[in-house]
């Protein structure tokens, strides 16, 4: 249930239809937006059912949420959420935001050298994975804290933003205290736990579309993080298993627009993870800005017939330089800018 609020509603308004409701057991969720001020409530339905809160002072109409996912739904915030990633940066506006680097942090060099790279191409945002998730508990599973230190320090000097992935609920304090990014993997799509406590940090939240979950399963996981306080959510479409086996997954390009119909948040693609594949990334990297995406996550490796993570999707820092000179034209030609 939502309450639209008058334009002329005071704050002492607001603040009394607050306090009322939580006594009724309901939990508010505020969201204002360029016009209105909307009250999202959660709670029992049959409270929501039976209060008669179209008498508060300041309430102009109270409507029910359809979609399951409320507070991630249109019909919570019309308007496209601008989440602030940090150092005057915000995605969700006209601004395609690349996020680029390796899959993994393997030492202070290396990173350096690529972070360098993909910046002077034009990349804002490092990539750098601390804890690695692998099919395999053999390959190479990340420096840890080590690394979370190295890509913080990295970026710092390049003036840099830093996503990074958090496994675990334990490990969420001591990524917040380095990355200014908290990526949600696939495999943890539906780690609900895991979900409540990024949620209850004010950080930005990079949710992946879990290997074979359904756009309504990837929304209803975003709305476990709002609910839990942290609207900071991004969401990205990194491909699904599907019965083709060419590409590591299958890019749902038809996502990005579903997604931005459904729901206010921001949304990027990882052609990368998406593919497998290096020599398609470009091309699934100019689809996703054709089709309306807030950003991309690609990965870029000086090395990569050595990296220890993922070397055959990732660009060489060249190719990436190409890569952004060609998304340039086509963000103009939809009416966004890189």
């Amino acid at each position: 249930m939502i309450i639209v609020l008058r334009k002329d509603a005071t704050q002492e308004q607001i603040d009394h239809i607050v306090e009322r409701v939580k006594k009724l057991g309901l939990t508010p969720m505020i969201s204002k937006g360029v016009e209105r001020t909307i009250i999202g409530l959660i709670g029992p339905e049959d409270v929501l059912r039976v209060t008669p809160l179209e008498v508060f002072p300041g309430v102009e109409k109270v409507m029910p949420v359809l979609a399951p996912y409320r507070l991630v739904s249109r019909e919570f915030k019309p308007e496209s959420s601008l989440i602030d990633l940090g150092r005057g940066l915000t995605i969700g506006g006209k601004k395609v935001m690349v996020m680029a680097g390796p899959c993994a942090v393997e030492n202070k060099e290396l990173l350096w050298e690529i972070a360098r790279e993909v910046k002077s191409a034009g990349a804002t945002v490092l990539r750098g994975g601390a804890f690695k998730p692998r099919t395999s508990p053999y390959s190479f599973q990340g420096l840890g804290e080590e690394g979370l230190k190295i890509l913080k320090d990295v970026a710092s000097n390049l003036g840099m933003v830093t996503i990074t992935e958090v496994m675990d609920t334990r490990d969420v304090p001591l990524v917040v205290k380095y990355a200014d990014i908290l990526q949600i993997g696939a495999r943890n799509m539906q780690n609900f736990n895991l979900l409540r406590e990024v949620g209850s940090t004010k950080k930005p939240v990079v949710l992946k579309r879990g290997l074979s979950s359904t756009i309504k399963e990837w929304l209803m996981s975003a709305e476990y993080i709002l609910s839990a306080g942290n609207f900071n959510v991004i969401l990205c479409e990194r491909g699904i298993r599907t019965f083709e086996d060419f590409t590591r997954n299958t890019l749902d390009i038809s996502a990005v627009p579903i997604v931005k119909q459904l729901s206010h948040l921001p949304v990027i693609v990882d052609p990368s993870h998406a593919t497998g594949k290096w020599g398609l990334v470009p091309a699934c990297s100019r689809a996703a800005v054709a089709a309306g995406c807030d950003g991309l996550l690609i990965e870029v490796h000086s090395k990569p017939e050595e990296a220890l993570s993922d070397g055959a999707q990732s660009l060489l820092p060249e190719r990436f330089k190409e890569l952004m000179q060609e998304l340039r034209k086509i963000s103009l030609a939809v009416g966004r800018e890189i």
